[in-house]
């Protein structure tokens, strides 16, 4: 017995494929795979990697009625599928089996389609659905250039097919055209499936890791889910796409010359399509008996096997049938199984030829599973290279007669794709039935999608604004500015249009030395600022940071500000510095009433200050009465400066065109230089003044309430100040997130993502930082950082998933940066008519976060100015420490003019 085996093993030496060959192939199919997905080499690609519009497998919430139809033979079938989610995942099926007589398969077209259509139209009647319109699933099991999920154009008839003038055409009209014609009933095709395809979301239905489709039958072929930004034949870069990589045309390039044998060729050579499909014929079941006749007549005729005797039977094509193979190969009964098939065809096996013929059909067998999981793994080494994860966990789903009814197949192809593997944990599931359930479930999910879709964008709606809109919001804009400049109106106003009394931005010709204090948070900062003019132009800054302990902050007045003025006097010995009395800028970023430059009454404290006897209080003569306390140095200090104002100043220095400033960080605000005669709240008529506008409080009195969305409010209540700084909840950093949790919690709930499970995290108000927004739509990795962003938030997704998050992310930004350009034409439009031109050239100064970090936000904010104010050519200019070098500029103008007065 031992004898025998050895003897065949040393003549099929060359179908023995050691774990290197098999490595080697694998990489080879890599490398086709490239080929076949890159729009340059596809045309001349063997292995066509074809599209199939599938962009998304089950997520188990399926749920509808629908039709199937099953194209791929000499019989078809129509199936209804019942698909319910309640909770149970349970689906129902119903079919008939149709024959398509001979003379129809040669016939034409239309007449095979009306044939199609007539069963249909019997198996609807029969189910009492004629009156529903059902979407409907179509597996056509033949060589297709698909275009979109329900259009598939004929390559080439197969399987003894020959209808006239369908080559070439989108079977799917063919079809609808034909049930059109009938006129008593109507269904809706949405989906052309191949059937490996079908295999694979038949299993994903139960399995949501299956991401391959595998079929070993009569043919082979597989199909996987793919990275659209890998899919150069198809427009987009976005998630993924199931493709069918047709691969049993493998090798007809000549890339498996090297281990393709004699028996290979001579099986090639005897076939219908000559030099077509070489993996095919090593592998699938059309040929593995084949392969083993030849190899059977090859040792008989060399005397090896039977005594040398041939008989008509062996000598004949096809009469070694492949489910001998699978018999032969049993565990017990093999060698009792080979005898008998010998004797079948006219043999007198001795025991050692049964044995010889036992090996034979194990060789053939083993080498088609070990050259199958070759190329599967191929296919998971790119999804888990696709993902970028260290150890990839991933389902296929398997169909066809060889690998379920060949004993050892199933086994030794686990066993290959796992040594091939090491570093992947693969399931391997039976599909049931993937052309029939499988075309009902391409269905389902695209009906599933396409719906939820809806669902969401209805909800989205609300929160694109059209150009009508936005100049309406321009408008009010404008009206709530007058209403804060006027005397008579300010008291109600919700936009303060405070006088700042800044009365002129820098000329060029500041210098000197200035200290600023910067003042806004639980930081605080010294700064020493040289200014230069003439050829050496320029600013020279130093600076140090103290922290504001939150018992001082929350403390005495006095308190707060001998701490400040006890890091003034370390910033000057660090400097070295002591005893000099310099002019100081303070930027003071809290809400104050300014009565002059160097007067601020605070109004309130905000961002968690709580210093008693100071609100109601000039912060100015606060900090001068600290000073006196130390009696250590004097200082002048010249000016009360908001972050804003500074801004502009600091932009104002380069840029002489300069008299706007914005700023859209974690809040939001504007400043700009209005006609004195039009500030009201201060005398006299001349030259100009910085207003801060305030403009965060824009809508406090409700003229935006038609275009907040239930978002905005939700996040409003939740907010530290329910109904005040509604615009800049809308727009600025500290609240985006918000939004977008907001919604995203809202689709949760509404079972449009994230399979309806809300994470606890997700219910976490603030968890959804601004920088993810940032993060998440710069993202240029496909969606990678989208997943591991939510994955960070306890958020299982799907590739579909985050293509949702980032959408709501798009619209939600988009928003703020519209609103916000809104805003700004208001501003630019009222300083052009102010001046009584036809045409203004005006600068913006820019700072913040948001408008610094976000990729499109200020693309979008200037689009928008652009379209609001076209008489207006507005540049913006991104600002440098407007809070600390804004306040020495702001000290400097103050100091040149006051030079220039006393001269």
């Amino acid at each position: 017995m031992l004898r025998a085996y050895r003897q065949i093993d040393k003549y099929l030496y060359h179908m023995r494929l050691s774990e290197e060959t098999l490595q080697e192939v694998s990489q080879r199919f890599r490398k086709e795979m490239e080929k076949g997905l890159g729009a340059d080499t596809n045309p001349t690609a063997s292995v066509k990697m074809l599209p199939t519009f599938v962009r998304s497998t089950p997520d188990g919430t399926e749920d509808g009625d629908f039709l199937a139809l099953d194209l791929g033979g000499t019989n078809f079938r129509v199936l209804r599928v019942k698909v319910s989610d309640n909770g149970l995942q349970k689906v129902e099926m119903e079919n008939q089996i149709y024959a398509i007589p001979e003379e129809l398969m040669r016939g034409s077209g239309v007449q095979l389609f009306d044939h199609i259509a007539e069963c249909l139209a019997n198996f609807m009647e029969k189910l009492k659905i004629k009156d529903k319109k059902l979407p409907l699933g179509f597996t056509f099991s033949f060589p297709c250039h698909q275009t979109k999920l329900d259009e598939s154009i004929l390559v080439t008839w197969t399987k003894g097919f020959k209808c006239s003038s369908v080559e070439g055409k989108d079977v799917v009209s063919m079809l609808r055209k034909s049930i059109k014609k009938r006129g008593d009933f109507d269904i809706d095709i949405v989906a052309v499936v191949n059937d490996t395809v079908g295999t694979m979301m038949t299993c994903g239905y139960d399995d949501h890791n299956c991401e391959v489709g595998l079929i070993v039958g009569t043919g082979t072929n597989a199909c996987y889910m793919e990275e659209m930004r890998h899919i150069d034949l198809v427009e987009g870069d976005e998630g993924r796409m199931c493709i069918n990589m047709e691969w049993g045309a493998f090798g007809d390039d000549g890339v498996l010359n090297d281990i393709r044998t004699e028996f290979d060729r001579e099986i090639d050579m005897g076939s219908l399509n000559p030099g077509k499909q070489l993996f095919e014929k090593m592998i699938s079941g059309m040929y593995m008996g084949e392969l083993v006749r030849l190899i059977l007549v090859k040792m008989a005729k060399e005397g090896l096997l039977f005594g040398g005797r041939l008989t008509p039977d062996l000598l004949t094509t096809g009469h070694f049938e492949t489910r001998y193979v699978s018999a032969i190969e049993k565990e017990k009964e093999g060698l009792q199984k080979a005898h008998e098939i010998l004797t079948k065809l006219g043999l007198e096996p001795s025991h050692e030829d049964c044995v010889a013929t036992h090996r034979i059909c194990q060789i053939v067998s083993t080498r088609s599973a070990n050259l199958c999981g070759a190329t599967l793994a191929a296919v998971l080494r790119r999804i888990k290279e696709n993902k970028g994860v260290d150890r990839l966990r991933s389902t296929v789903g398997v169909d066809g007669s060889v690998y379920k009814k060949h004993p050892q197949f199933a086994r030794r192809l686990h066993k290959t794709v796992r040594k091939l593997l090491p570093d992947c944990e693969i399931r391997f599931v039976r599909s049931e039935d993937g052309s029939g359930k499988g075309a009902a479930m391409v269905t389902a999910v695209a009906y599933r999608l396409a719906a939820q879709h809806k669902a969401r964008q209805k909800i989205l709606e609300e929160l694109k604004l059209s150009h009508e809109q936005l100049l309406e919001v321009k408008q009010r804009m404008r009206i709530e500015m007058e209403k804060g400049l006027g005397k008579e109106t300010h008291a109600e106003a919700a936009v303060k249009m405070l006088p700042t009394y800044v009365c002129s931005t820098p000329d060029g010709t500041e210098k000197g030395d200035f200290l600023a204090l910067d003042l806004g948070g639980t930081n605080f900062r010294v700064l020493l600022v040289r200014i230069r003019n003439g050829m050496r132009r320029g600013v020279e800054m130093h600076n140090k940071i103290y922290s504001i302990p939150v018992e001082i902050m929350q403390g005495t007045g006095e308190e707060l500000f001998d701490h400040i003025v006890h890091c003034i006097s370390d910033f000057l010995e660090y400097m070295g510095m002591k005893g000099v009395s310099l002019p100081l800028g303070f930027t003071f970023s809290f809400p104050c009433q300014q009565n002059n430059l160097d007067e601020g009454i605070l109004l309130k404290w905000t961002k968690g200050f709580k210093a008693t006897g100071c609100e109601g209080e000039d912060v100015v003569n606060l900090l001068k009465e600290a000073i006196h306390r130390r009696e250590e140095f004097d200082l002048d200090v010249v000016a009360v400066v908001n972050d804003t104002v500074g801004t502009m100043m600091t932009c104002g220095y380069e840029d002489p065109y300069c008299e706007v400033g914005l700023i859209v960080g974690t809040g939001s605000n504007a400043c700009y230089m209005e006609e004195m005669r039009n500030v009201e709240l201060v005398e006299g008529e001349e030259g100009r003044m910085c207003v801060n506008m305030e403009w965060g409080a824009f809508g406090d009195n409700g003229c935006l309430d038609d275009i907040r969305t239930e978002f905005d409010m939700a996040v409003d209540e939740l907010s530290l100040n329910p109904g005040k700084q509604r615009f800049e909840k809308m727009i600025s950093g500290m609240y985006l997130g918000e939004i977008v949790r907001n919604i995203l919690m809202d689709f949760t709930k509404r079972g449009l993502l994230f399979r309806g499970r809300i994470s606890e995290r997700l219910k976490t108000r603030g968890i959804f930082e601004t920088k993810f927004l940032s993060q998440i739509e710069s993202d240029c990795l496909a969606l990678l950082q989208v997943r591991s962003i939510l994955q960070h938030l306890g958020l299982e997704t799907t590739c579909d998933d985050s293509i949702i998050v980032k959408e709501v992310c798009t619209v939600v930004a988009r928003r703020a940066a519209q609103l916000c350009g809104a805003g700004m034409a208001a501003v630019v439009d009222k300083i052009r008519e102010n001046r009584g031109l036809d045409f203004l050239k005006v600068t913006v100064g820019v700072d913040g976060t948001l408008y610094k970090l976000h990729p499109h936000f200020s693309t979008v904010m200037h689009e928008t100015v652009k379209q609001l104010s076209p008489k207006c050519e507005v540049t913006f200019l991104q600002s440098e420490d407007g809070s600390g070098k804004g306040a020495a500029l702001i000290t400097a103008v103050a100091c040149r003019i006051r030079e220039a007065g006393q001269r």
